[in-house]
């Protein structure tokens, strides 16, 4: 059956090639470009191979341009799944009406036919896409429908604006899809998915793992700094700080307004041996494909290249830029968006090369959402190699992989963070419950401390997202026995003990021993 059908503006002019199909169409770029279609624009097409006026306006629209590229491509493929919905009913988006929407969140989340049903929290990311369309076809100046079809009723927000929300919005709906690895089970990922080791320890004879030093450095990135994928992925090379020979077990770094989900500035922290990864990244297989990008001419093919020519100081740093048509810019370093930043080049002893820190086997910046693939391999393989019996991998109560996300990352950050630091209060520091309340007072509790670190603008959502296992949990008795942190490589094991405990008690956190302990009972 034909579908809905999404394809992109590409972000690099196109060379058309001479077939007869295609003849007419050179042009095609200024073609876009006086109808207002910019690089990066999603182009929707209908099953009858039909391009909707209608939805190319939506897609020029303010309040959809103001979106970030990966909300754009969630909405555009939500949307076509409800387009298919309704194409299989003879109808097209602008002819739906309350009922259809109703029916097709039966058919999303409950239905026995459909065969990929989806949980709360995905439902609502839908409703969202197709709010965020209706509402603007809806509008008395567009009226390209004579009502929008989702029902809403007005709620006043947490600063007093009304906000419209849709009433048919999951009821079931949780905090957050979270889960967590203690520090040691996203070692063992790390290891084996990642690094190519088996489950002993040791290096698969034959691993060649692409670009292993790269992915290893971003993911260790993500678990010591608690960045979202999209800030850890936007990194410029001279955004990431640099060892000092006076050392320091973290080192701090600036995160660009425009890449948060904030849209807020904010430091991060970094542990010293996660800059000593990117800083050998970079002088190895970095500057190994650049050097290759380089001798192939790969670099003389972007036409959107933007050559840094200085960076100032002070408090709000200005990238100054020329592009290939000798057009010279500036922009806030703040305020670029990652799509502008994968457009910076600076000149190298070879030529020009990207300042986009990761970047893939050819050369050119790594996109954040490719991310994802890194992780699902890493996963596969820890399947693979760590549940080698099929029965095992069927069952997920007896299974000893482990699985991560990027989000993942960020979510064990919280909790190892929360843990050290309510640690480091209520025993290291040996303070009373006097002192403990005058040191809080002063620099804050354990739970804002993490909501700064984690840059979340509410405590609530802290609490009840990230962290909800353990918000009720008496820390301070599961930290009794725990042992005082040490210095040196030895100190990040030391708290395995704390960890394996919470993993026991509270659901969703993956650790070894409690995985072994669940598998061994089954045996005996």
């Amino acid at each position: 059956m034909s579908k809905w059908r999404v394809f992109w503006v590409p972000k690099t002019a196109m060379t058309v090639p001479p077939e007869p199909v295609l003849v007419g169409w050179a042009d095609l770029a200024e073609r876009e470009e006086s109808a207002g279609i910019r690089p990066g624009d999603p182009i929707l097409l209908a099953p009858d191979y039909r391009v909707d006026e209608l939805l190319s306006l939506y897609t020029r629209s303010s309040p959809f341009r103001g979106y970030t590229a990966e909300t754009k491509r969630n909405y555009t493929t939500d949307d076509c799944l409800f387009f298919n919905f309704l194409w299989q009913r003879g109808k097209i988006w602008t002819q739906a009406v309350e009922s259809d929407v109703n029916d097709f969140q039966y058919w999303r989340q409950d239905s026995p036919e459909n065969p990929v049903r989806v949980g709360a929290n995905k439902w609502d990311r839908d409703l969202a896409a197709l709010m965020s369309l209706y509402k603007w076809a809806a509008k008395p100046e567009n009226a390209f429908v004579p009502r929008n079809p989702i029902p809403t009723h007005q709620v006043t927000g947490r600063y007093g604006q009304i906000i419209e929300v849709p009433d048919d919005k999951a009821k079931d709906v949780k905090a957050s899809n979270v889960h967590w690895l203690t520090p040691r089970t996203f070692r063992l990922w790390v290891d084996v998915g990642l690094r190519g080791c088996g489950a002993d320890g040791l290096r698969t004879p034959g691993w060649v793992g692409r670009l292993e030093d790269r992915n290893v450095a971003f993911v260790r990135l993500l678990t010591t700094s608690g960045l979202r994928r999209l800030e850890g992925a936007s990194l410029l090379t001279f955004e990431v700080p640099s060892l000092r020979l006076e050392g320091g077990r973290y080192y701090t770094g600036r995160l660009a307004a425009a890449v948060t989900r904030s849209k807020k500035a904010r430091t991060y922290y970094v542990a010293a041996g996660v800059v000593g990864d990117i800083e050998s990244y970079m002088d190895s297989s970095r500057a190994a494909v650049i050097r290759k990008a380089q001798a192939k001419g790969r670099y003389d093919g972007v036409r959107d290249m933007r050559l840094v020519t200085k960076v100032t100081r002070g408090p709000k740093p200005i990238v100054h830029w020329c592009d290939r048509d000798g057009v010279m810019g500036r922009v806030a370093l703040t305020d670029a968006l990652a799509e502008e930043r994968m457009t910076w080049y600076t000149e190298g002893p070879g030529g020009p090369e990207p300042l986009w820190l990761w970047l893939s086997e050819t050369g050119l910046p790594f996109q954040p959402h490719s991310w994802e693939n890194v992780f699902t391999s890493a996963n596969n393989r820890c399947r693979a190699v760590l549940d080698p019996e099929p029965e095992r991998r069927l069952d997920p109560h007896r299974s000893l992989s482990p699985y991560a996300t990027p989000h993942s990352c960020r979510h064990s950050f919280a909790l190892y963070m929360l843990v050290i630091l309510h640690h480091l209060l209520d025993q290291r520091l040996g303070l009373t419950p006097e002192e403990r309340r005058d040191y809080r007072l002063l620099y804050g509790d354990p739970w804002r401390m993490v909501q700064d670190l984690l840059g979340h603008s509410s405590i609530e959502t802290t609490r009840e997202r990230y962290l909800a296992p353990v918000a009720d949990l008496q820390l301070r008795s599961l930290l009794a026995t725990a042992p005082v942190i040490g210095q040196g490589a030895q100190s990040e094991h030391e708290m395995d003990d704390v960890f394996a405990r919470l993993a026991i008690e509270a659901e969703g956190i993956q650790d070894i021993d409690a995985k072994m302990q669940v598998t061994s009972g089954e045996v005996a």
